[in-house]
C-alpha cells in the first residue's frame, strides 16, 4: 500500500508586511502541497484549493457556531461586542440561521435593491463632480462613501451619520484582524455599545414612524408568526453595515488598483462587458481571505481526519488563485468567462448583500471610467497590516 504523504506545515505569520502586500505567491506555495496544509502559525489546518474551500464551505458538517460543549463566556470587556456577535445571522447555524435568514431575506429583497440603482447613479455622479484637480485618495473620497451612503440610505439612518457609523464599522471589524490586541478589543467594544445605542433608539422611532426603508420592514418582517427581536434586528443592520461595506469598499479599492496598474481599457467597464469585469476583480484580489468553521463530528477529507471541535481556515483568496479552475489564474483579464469564485463564500452562509455589491461595484465603476477616462494612479497603493481582511490604506490619484 501506498504511504500518504505527511501534510505540509505552514510557517507564515499574518501580520509580515511582504506577506500582507502579496500573499498569493505563498499559496501557491501552499497549494502545491494539496488541498489542506497545517498553518502553524494559526494552529489549524487551512484549505488552500478550490474544491476544498468550495467543499468545506458547502459542508452541512462544518459550522460558524463553537461546538456546545467548547463554549466559554467571553472576558466582560467585551460584553458589548460579544452582545451583537451572538445574534448575528453570520455566526447562527440552523435552525436559527434558518429563521433569521429567512425574515431577513422578506426584507432585504430583490426588488429593494433594485430600487437602489437611481440612487446610486446619481451618487456616483455627485462624487465625481467633487473631485479636486490635484492628486486625491480615491478610497476615502469614492470608494468609501458609495457603499456607506447607499447603506444609509436602504436602512433609512440619516446620511449624515455616515462618520459615526463608519468609525463604528471599522472598530468593530478589527476584531477580526490577526493584528488584533487589547486596544483594538477596547474599540470595538465601545463602538458596539454606540452602535447599538443609536440603532435600538433608532429602531423603536420606526416602530411608531414607519418609512419605506430596511429598518421598518426588518420590524414588519413576519414568518410562522415570528419576528425579529430587538437584539437580533439590531445585530442584522451591523451586520449589513460592516460586511457589506468592508467587503464593497476593498472590493472597489483592490479592482481600482488592479485596472489602473494595469491599464485595463475603459471598454471594460461598458454595459456589456462590466459583469465579467466585477467577476474577474472579486476573483483576482478579494477583500475578505479567509473564514473559519468548525467541525461538528469525526470526518475525514482531503487526506485529513478532522475531529469535532477542530477549527479549519478557508483561503478564499487562495481559492480564487487555483490554476485547476483558472487558466493563469495570476492574470487579470477581465474577458474570462464567469467562472464561480469563493469571494462572498458559499452554501448557507452565502452572503446576502452580493447582489448589493454586485449592483454597486457595476454602477461606481461604470460611472468613474465614463467620467474620468484619463483615471491614474499619483502613488504606489500599499495594502493595510489587517490579514485576514485584504484591503488598501489608500489609492492616491489623479484625473
Amino acid at each position: 500500500m501506498a504511504s500518504v504523504p505527511a501534510m505540509k506545515t505552514l510557517h507564515q505569520s499574518p501580520v509580515d508586511p511582504n506577506f500582507v502586500q502579496n500573499p498569493y505567491p505563498i499559496y501557491d506555495a501552499a497549494r502545491a502541497h494539496g488541498d489542506l496544509v497545517y498553518w502553524a502559525d494559526y494552529r489549524m489546518h487551512a484549505a488552500v484549493s478550490h474544491r476544498a474551500v468550495q467543499a468545506l464551505l458547502k459542508d452541512r458538517r462544518f459550522g460558524r457556531e463553537v461546538p456546545a460543549e467548547m463554549q466559554r463566556p467571553g472576558p466582560a470587556h467585551l460584553a458589548p461586542w460579544l452582545m451583537v456577535e451572538s445574534h448575528s445571522l453570520l455566526e447562527a447555524e440552523p435552525p436559527r440561521h434558518t429563521r433569521l435568514r429567512r425574515l431577513v431575506m422578506r426584507a432585504f429583497t430583490s426588488r429593494a435593491i433594485a430600487a437602489l440603482e437611481p440612487t446610486i447613479h446619481d451618487l456616483s455622479h455627485k462624487l465625481i463632480d467633487a473631485f479636486p484637480d490635484a492628486s486625491f485618495d480615491l478610497l476615502d473620497t469614492y470608494c468609501m462613501q458609495v457603499p456607506v451612503v447607499t447603506i444609509c440610505r436602504l436602512l433609512g439612518v440619516p446620511e449624515e451619520m455616515s462618520p459615526e457609523l463608519l468609525r463604528w464599522s471599522h472598530d468593530m471589524v478589527a476584531m477580526y484582524q490577526a493584528s488584533r490586541t487589547r486596544q483594538t478589543e477596547d474599540a470595538a467594544a465601545a463602538s458596539a455599545k454606540e452602535f447599538t445605542d443609536f440603532l435600538s433608539s433608532y429602531v423603536e422611532k420606526r416602530r411608531s414612524d414607519p418609512r419605506d426603508d430596511l429598518i421598518t420592514r426588518l420590524i414588519a418582517a413576519e414568518e410562522d408568526g415570528e419576528k425579529l427581536s430587538r437584539d437580533e434586528l439590531v445585530a442584522t443592520c451591523i451586520l449589513l453595515l460592516n460586511a457589506g461595506h468592508e467587503a464593497t469598499v476593498h472590493s472597489l479599492g483592490n479592482g481600482l488598483r488592479t485596472v489602473l496598474q494595469q491599464g485595463v481599457k475603459a471598454d471594460a467597464f461598458q454595459p456589456e462587458t462590466i459583469d465579467a469585469t466585477v467577476e474577474e476583480i472579486l476573483r483576482f484580489d478579494p477583500p475578505l481571505h479567509m473564514f473559519t468553521r468548525y467541525a461538528y463530528e469525526e470526518i475525514d477529507l482531503f487526506g485529513h481526519s478532522f475531529k469535532r471541535g477542530d477549527e479549519v481556515a478557508l483561503l478564499l483568496g487562495a481559492a480564487n488563485r487555483d490554476p485547476q479552475v483558472w487558466a493563469e489564474p495570476h492574470k487579470f483579464d477581465p474577458t474570462r468567462p464567469i467562472l464561480t469564485n469563493s469571494s462572498f463564500g458559499a452554501g448557507l452562509h452565502f452572503c446576502v448583500g452580493a447582489p448589493l455589491a454586485r449592483l454597486e461595484m457595476r454602477i461606481a465603476l461604470a460611472a468613474l471610467f465614463e467620467r474620468c477616462p484619463n483615471l491614474a494612479l499619483s502613488a504606489e497603493p500599499e495594502y493595510s497590516n489587517s490579514y485576514h481582511f485584504h484591503g488598501l490604506k489608500r489609492l492616491m490619484v489623479q484625473v
